[in-house]
């Protein structure tokens, strides 16, 4: 890590024993300088094979309507400019919560006559890396509805509940503890910025639902399924938390 960013860090940690509010620092401020170029690098990001993947399978027509994502939003992707920075978000439709995963398989489903990706398919993530990584650069902004209250209150209650054997929540490790060490590594404040976000230690893509739910076996707790409510309600909260850093899909991670 640059002294730049370590320097960074320590001034969070410090904010954070001394009971002010620290500055929101994305997980890229917590890493080594290697893993920032690597990032930085279109050439080089490995997660950017999964967004030409993406680039690829937008314009592919499948299902029964052989259509393609692009037939309804356009072939040039800057249609979907600031899209990924504003789930997950509320569907009238059916009534509950759709992060950006969700509503590409809807898109799917009831506009292509194919059916749902498997959670964590690779396909997937090509897609939604491909449609977040053209809000790179914008704002995180959560929509301003007043029926994500009661979601957003969900997933602030589970940031702090503890769970597994390990008793420990989200809140103890990502609040109280960013900054120090675990394992080697400094533990970030945990905003998502960069998902889908190419993991070292994954040697691929991965969405924010495996993140959360590696952690929950990391505290030898039982982890939410792939599409839950809980985790859903998770996410929105950790984008509204991490609101207004910038988009960084595709993030590289140790």
């Amino acid at each position: 890590m640059s002294g730049r960013l370590a320097a960074l860090a320590a001034l969070c940690f410090a904010a954070q024993t001394s009971g002010a509010e620290p500055a929101k620092l994305s997980g890229l401020a917590f890493v080594s300088q290697q893993t920032r170029a690597l990032q930085a690098d279109d050439t080089g990001n490995p997660g950017m094979l999964w967004v030409l993947e993406g680039e690829q399978l937008w314009s592919a027509r499948t299902g029964t309507a052989a259509k393609a994502c692009a037939d309804c939003h356009g072939a040039a992707p800057q249609s979907m400019r600031g899209v990924a920075a504003r789930y997950p978000a509320f569907d009238a439709s059916e009534r509950r919560l759709l992060n950006l995963e969700a509503r590409i398989d809807q898109c799917r489903t009831l506009r292509q006559g194919a059916p749902a990706f498997t959670p964590e398919s690779r396909e997937l993530l090509a897609l939604a890396s491909f449609v977040a990584h053209q809000s790179r650069g914008l704002p995180i902004a959560p929509p301003r509805d007043p029926r994500l209250a009661p979601f957003l209150a969900s997933g602030a209650r589970l940031f702090r509940q503890r769970r597994g054997q390990l008793d420990l929540s989200c809140h103890d490790c990502h609040d109280q503890r960013a900054g120090q060490k675990l394992a080697g590594n400094l533990i970030p404040q945990a905003h998502p910025t960069g998902y889908p976000l190419y993991r070292l230690e994954w040697q691929a893509v991965g969405s924010l639902q495996r993140r959360l739910r590696g952690c929950m076996t990391g505290v030898r707790a039982r982890a939410f399924d792939y599409g839950s409510p809980e985790l859903i309600d998770l996410e929105l909260f950790l984008m509204s938390r991490a609101a207004p850093l910038p988009m960084e899909t595709p993030a590289v991670r140790p």
